[in-house]
Order: structure tokens, then C-alpha cells, then sequence
């Protein structure tokens, strides 16, 4: 990779390819020069190209696993394709795939819009490598554009931004503590409002017989295991009670950015862990979860509390939940204070896509237009509504949805928003989004504003470029030291030396460098 630029990122995972065409828009010639930022002014007035034909658009982006595949003659494609005078292809890669867009690029085989994960390595050579535009030229020309990128002003590489970044959870979140509310019923108890509290539930939740069936069967907590893309861990909650400020790094007296595990909160909390862990109520195969076997356990009565998304996921959990146990009842709140009433639940996201122009382009004009439709307040109404009179009508202000006429186009069941809204720029959690067809709405927008008041924010907000490269080993380090001390292989005061020492020497000391250049040029 060329010289290091401090410039954000963020990460996807991988799933299998789906490749949807829309329109009959040829690819372009990818040895095409930049384009000047005036050359199609007059076409674009037109909607047309010089021709008088629509200019073709070629789109790879990672759309999602969840959404519908789109057909040729997909209706919001058409009204996109007339509104911008476009021929518009589309190919979709499923959300955490995004490892076939980079094989794309690196193979020279560019599209005219990318989207990406902004935060890895081969994204940040798009830019390195000039395989992608500046969209600041454009800036007061679409003004769509101008505002998204205002609010994500720390994106910039050298003053120049190179995409639209789209970060998930950035400013929402969805994770609380989930818990058996008619096994607190049935033992007297409350949801847990301190971590004292919280023990004495865990503790009922083990040791009590909470499901009545005379047996000593159950645990009061389980949940995934750590994530070595971001150092997350089951117990975030117990490290913010004890007062860690920020989700991704601390500060120390000099005001340096220092690892999280350096902070005066690490070894208390870490103490509060072990003592959950040595009294028997965490599940001892906390460590091997993944997420569907940490819900599994929930649903099948083993476990009485977890981590769990909320949200469009609550009548997911209930209704697995009830398929056992018709009575269960679940509930969730803010995690429990610390001796100082600190708390916290989820860590800020830095992970998100980039979508840019590329250089390749021959209309970067009408692509950095197209970029500017879809952000839009229109571009993203017609997403998730559809055209009116034929995918929805209005009865005063309620939307009334034609579900047999979206049904003919790529919308997503019970109201949710056509294919092309989901995963590029926006997920309704983070866009504040549920149709009014979903059972339990308020219920759920309700979740979100409680897990978004709990959310942590992070001291620098980018992904630096040492981190990208080495986030996920130096995290590795941080989990196998935090399992150690955990099981009572290593002392929590020497395993918290050994991690600082090891975690700077093999990576660390970099990514520090790095995050406090950068948080010193921000503050």
C-alpha cells in the first residue's frame, strides 16, 4: 500500500455473490481518464447524455442478504432511469461479501459507482491508487451530497472526500440486556438497576430454580464470544460501569490516547467479571458462542440474561421465546450503574460502506448525480415507498401500501423498502425507519432510543490506517489475554501487564501513534 493517509473506514464480512442487472447499461472502459468536472453539464441539464440517449451507469455495490432480487423490469429502476436520464445496471453483492467488489477493482473491472466497506486496506488503495474521484468538486452542484458529507467532515483525506461513507450504528444503537421478566416475577425480583443488583440477579437466576422444574439446569448470563474485528466483549457493560469513557480507546493524566485494558477502569471491572465467572452464573461455554447459539440457550430456558439486538428483532425473541415457554416474558432497560453511576452498553460503530465514482468513469458528472438522487429526501421516499398511485396511496398522512403491486417490484415484505435502500446508505435502524404495517412499532423505535442513550461514543472517530492493518491481530492479543484471566489462567494485575506490553509491541504502539495524532488534530 502507498504512503499512509488517516482516513476512515469501516469493515464487512463475507457472504455468497448475487448479480442482479437492471437496465441494459454496458460496462465502462476502465482505462478511461478522469472526466472534467464540466464536460457533461449540458447533457446532465438535458437528463440525457450528448447523444441524446441515456447515460449508461454501471453500480456494484453490497447491497443485502435480506433483500429481494431485482428483475429487469423493476419499476423504481425505470423511475430512477427517467428522472436522471440513466440506463442503470446494478450488481448487487450481499451485505458481507464485500471481498468480490475488491476482487472486481483489483482486476480492473470498474464500475461507474462502488460501493465498499470503508475500513479496510483495499478500499483505502482506491484512494492511494486514484481508482476513485474527489466528490468535493461536486459539492456545490448537489447539494445532497454537501450535507451528507458535512456530517462526516473527519472522512476526509487531505481536505478531499472520495465517497459517500454510510457508518452503522454511528449515531444509533440496539443492543441492551435482555432478561426473563417472569423469572423475575417468580423470584421477587426487579430488573437490575446496579451491578450489585445485577449479581444478586444472576445469582437467583442460577441458583434458584427460576423455570421451577426442581432441577439446577439454568445460568443467570451467556452471550457470544469476543470479536477480534473490534475487540468487543460480552461484559463492554461491566467496563463502562466501572467508568471507561469511550468505546474504542481512554486517555491517559498526559492526555495521550492509551489502550482501554491501560485505563484505571480495566483491572476493577475485570475483577467484577471473575467473580461472576467463579460464582457459577455465566455460562461456561460463554467463550465458544456465536450469536445463534447464545440466543438458542435463551429461547430453550438455559439462560436468563444476554446481550440481544432489539429494535425490528424483539417479536423474533418473544415469539422463539414463547414457542417453549407460552408464559415467558421478556424484558429489557438501561444496563446497571457502577459505584460511581456510570453505565454504557454499546460501543459507537466506526465500521460502515464507502460508495464512490470511479475514475474509470466516463459520465462522473451524471454518476456523482446519481449518488446525489439516491441520498436525497426524494431518492430515499421513492426507496422506501415506492411511486405513488402504484406502490402506495395516502388516506390524510398515512401511507397505504399496495403490497400485491410492491410485491411485482424488489420490496421487501410488510412494507419494508425496495432493495436498492438497503445496505449502500442507509439501514432503517440507523435512519429511524419502521412502516407502519410492523407489529409493535413504537414498541420497537422505544428500544432504540433506550440502547442510543447507553451507546458509548468513541475518542477518535476514524479508523486510522494502522488500525486497519493491524486492528483485528492487536485485538486477538486482547481477547486471549482477557480469556485467561477470565478462566484464572493468568492474574488479573500481571495478565493486564503482559497485555499492555504485548499489544504495544506487536502492533499497538503504531495504532496509538496514529489515533493521537489524529485525536489532537480533532479535539
Amino acid at each position: 500500500m502507498k504512503k499512509r493517509q488517516v482516513v476512515s473506514l469501516a469493515l464487512a464480512g463475507a457472504m455468497a455473490l448475487s448479480v442482479t442487472a437492471c437496465g441494459g447499461g454496458q460496462g465502462t472502459d476502465t482505462k478511461a481518464p478522469a472526466a472534467d468536472s464540466g464536460k457533461n453539464e449540458a447533457a446532465a441539464d438535458s437528463g440525457k447524455s450528448d447523444s441524446g440517449k441515456p447515460v449508461p451507469i454501471r453500480w456494484l455495490t453490497t447491497g443485502d442478504a435480506a433483500a429481494k432480487v431485482i428483475k429487469e423490469d423493476d419499476r423504481i429502476v425505470a423511475a430512477i432511469n427517467e428522472k436522471l436520464g440513466i440506463d442503470l445496471k446494478v450488481e448487487i453483492v450481499p451485505e458481507n461479501n464485500t471481498e468480490k467488489v475488491n476482487v472486481a477493482m483489483a482486476s480492473g473491472d470498474f464500475p461507474d459507482v462502488v460501493t465498499g466497506a470503508y475500513g479496510t486496506s483495499a478500499t483505502q488503495q482506491w484512494i492511494d491508487d486514484g481508482m476513485v474521484i474527489p466528490l468535493t468538486p461536486y459539492m456545490d452542484k448537489l447539494p445532497n451530497i454537501k450535507a451528507w458529507l458535512d456530517d462526516y467532515q473527519w472522512t476526509a483525506v487531505n481536505g478531499d472526500y472520495y465517497g459517500i461513507p454510510f457508518i452503522t450504528q454511528y449515531q444509533a444503537a440496539n443492543t441492551l440486556l435482555m432478561m426473563r421478566k417472569d423469572w423475575l416475577d417468580k423470584l421477587g425480583l426487579s430488573y437490575p438497576k446496579t451491578l450489585d443488583e445485577m449479581k444478586t440477579v444472576l445469582t437467583a437466576f442460577t441458583n434458584d430454580d427460576p423455570d421451577g422444574n426442581g432441577k439446577n439446569d439454568t445460568y443467570g448470563f451467556s452471550s457470544e464470544k469476543p470479536s477480534s474485528t473490534n475487540g468487543q466483549t460480552p461484559f463492554d457493560w461491566v467496563f463502562f460501569a466501572y467508568g471507561l469513557p469511550h468505546g474504542d480507546y481512554s486517555l491517559d493524566a498526559d492526555d495521550q490516547v492509551i489502550p482501554i485494558f491501560e485505563d484505571p477502569s480495566f483491572i476493577p471491572a475485570m475483577h467484577y467479571i471473575k467473580d461472576l465467572w467463579d460464582s457459577g452464573v455465566v455460562d461456561p461455554e460463554l467463550m465458544l458462542n456465536d450469536i445463534p447459539k447464545k440466543e438458542e440457550k435463551f429461547y430453550q430456558g438455559k439462560i436468563g440474561a444476554m446481550p440481544a439486538t432489539v429494535y425490528r428483532h424483539i417479536n423474533r425473541h418473544e415469539n422463539s421465546l414463547k414457542e417453549l415457554f407460552p408464559d415467558g416474558e421478556l424484558c429489557y432497560d438501561m444496563p446497571p450503574a457502577g459505584p460511581d453511576g456510570a453505565l454504557g452498553m454499546s460501543r459507537q460503530g466506526k465500521n460502515g460502506f464507502l460508495t464512490c465514482v470511479t475514475t474509470a468513469c466516463k459520465n462522473q458528472d451524471k454518476a456523482a448525480e446519481f449518488v446525489d438522487f439516491m441520498i436525497s429526501e426524494e431518492g430515499n421516499h421513492l426507496l422506501r415507498y415506492g411511486i405513488e398511485g402504484i406502490h402506495y396511496t395516502k388516506e390524510g398522512d398515512k401511507i397505504v401500501y399496495n403490497m400485491e403491486e410492491r410485491a411485482k417490484d424488489a420490496f421487501s415484505d410488510n412494507g419494508w423498502a425496495h432493495a436498492l435502500a438497503w445496505g449502500s446508505f442507509y439501514w432503517p435502524l440507523e435512519s429511524g425507519f419502521m412502516p407502519d404495517t410492523e407489529v409493535g412499532k413504537e414498541r420497537a423505535l422505544a428500544s432504540v432510543e433506550v440502547a442510543s442513550k447507553c451507546q458509548v461514543p468513541n475518542l477518535v472517530k476514524q479508523k486510522t490506517p494502522a488500525e486497519v492493518q493491524d486492528g483485528s491481530a492487536v485485538n486477538d492479543i486482547f481477547i486471549q489475554y482477557f480469556s485467561d484471566m477470565l478462566q484464572g489462567k493468568i492474574g488479573i494485575e500481571e495478565g493486564t501487564a503482559k497485555l499492555s506490553e504485548a499489544w504495544r509491541s506487536q502492533g499497538g504502539e503504531e495504532i496509538l501513534k496514529e489515533a493521537n495524532d489524529v485525536y489532537h488534530a480533532t479535539k
